[in-house]
């Protein structure tokens, strides 16, 4: 979708699509729920770094990896430290000859069974439905738990998260160097390795990390500010995603362009003064599926309340003073690069983003509809 158009006196969205070919084709909608995430799958954050035009390897960024990649018995050096990286390197060192991991600060990185042994086990004795709901609310209470413990208790959370680092490499490793990040748990999100996976391929020595910074690429690899020279025939850069809001539609209401960066989040799902316009946006500490699957329970309970009351607009009114905050709060560099995108919220609700997925029950499920809400 290139653009959607709003007009008040049809109370109907006007959407320009451009299919596969090139065509364009036109569209009409009372209401308008953009299911299309937050990244930008055109493009990914891609650094410039020096000398990498004289790198005589390939350097292969993973949002477009090619088909024909071959890293058997290759060296490998896998820039960046967030999930993209940790998944990537205990795979690729199954094959590659060594796989480094290059990355300028650490991440909390936390290991977990790969099958659930709780969930298998309500398997065996009760029906899958009610086995999948218990083991469900199981992982949301437990992941709320850990999150709320996680942010009240920071120091003694940090301790913990780099011991069991420590409890799996050993006290050989050089954990604070490697695995000690200078930021607060949550600040960022966390890491998680399936089975520990990427701890068993550095203590089998198929993988390695290294903490440094890029001075610039040579033909045969990468030289670091410390003088140290990683040898590799294929550089795969995982350093980031870009972030894209409403799929980079443009939107105009009633002729004015308007732009979702100086809206203020209603529910998370709505903007301040846009009409029949909704987004799936999941959470930022838990499954993003929970978040969109409450979405979409709430944007029918609205049009079920409009049909119901025959109102054909849906506007989000600011109907008393209230602050802006910063739409995230996570200290990501590819949250704060898409600072100037994205949308902010308010220190009160229903402007609040509150990533808490217990309240957002009560208030997505079984809340008040009109709320700060302008029905026409």
């Amino acid at each position: 979708m290139i653009a959607a158009e709003w007009s008040s006196a049809d109370a109907a969205w006007t959407l320009t699509v451009e299919r596969g070919d090139r065509e364009r084709a036109i569209f009409r909608a009372n209401f308008l729920y953009v299911c299309a995430g937050y990244y930008d799958y055109a493009e990914g954050h891609a650094p410039v770094f020096p000398g990498a035009e004289r790198f005589g390897g390939r350097i292969v960024h993973p949002q477009f990896w090619p088909e024909d990649l071959d890293y058997t018995d290759k060296r490998v050096v896998v820039i960046g430290s967030g999930a993209t990286a940790v998944t990537l390197v205990p795979e690729l060192a199954k094959t590659a000859a060594h796989v480094t991991m290059l990355q300028r600060s650490p991440t909390y990185i936390v290991a977990r069974p790969g099958k659930d042994a709780f969930a298998n086990a309500l398997r065996r004795v009760l029906p899958d439905r009610a086995a999948y709901r218990l083991t469900r609310w199981k992982n949301v209470l437990l992941g709320q738990f850990f999150y709320r413990q996680m942010r009240k208790h920071r120091e003694a959370a940090k301790t913990r998260l780099v011991g069991w680092v420590r409890d799996r490499l050993g006290e050989g490793a050089d954990i604070d160097r490697h695995f000690t990040p200078r930021y607060d748990p949550w600040d960022q999100r966390l890491c998680l390795v399936p089975d520990g996976d990427l701890f068993e391929a550095i203590k089998t020595g198929q993988a390695s990390v290294v903490t440094d910074t890029i001075e610039t690429f040579t033909e045969d690899g990468i030289r670091l500010t410390s003088g140290k020279v990683l040898p590799a025939d294929i550089v795969v850069t995982a350093t980031g995603l870009k972030l894209r809001m409403l799929g980079g539609i443009a939107l105009t209401v009633d002729g004015r362009t308007v732009e979702p960066a100086k809206a203020l989040t209603y529910k998370g799902m709505m903007f301040s003064d846009i009409p029949n316009l909704a987004i799936a946006f999941g959470y930022t500490n838990a499954s993003w599926t929970l978040k969109a699957d409450l979405t979409s329970a709430y944007v029918c309970r609205l049009l079920k309340h409009m049909g119901a009351t025959g109102a054909r607009q849906a506007t989000p009114r600011v109907g008393a003073p209230v602050e802006r905050e910063a739409f995230l709060d996570f200290t990501s560099g590819y949250v704060q690069r898409a600072r100037d995108i994205l949308p902010q919220q308010g220190t009160r609700a229903p402007w609040r983003l509150d990533q808490n997925y217990l309240k957002d029950v009560r208030t997505l499920r079984y809340g008040r509809i009109d709320d700060e809400m302008e029905f026409r």
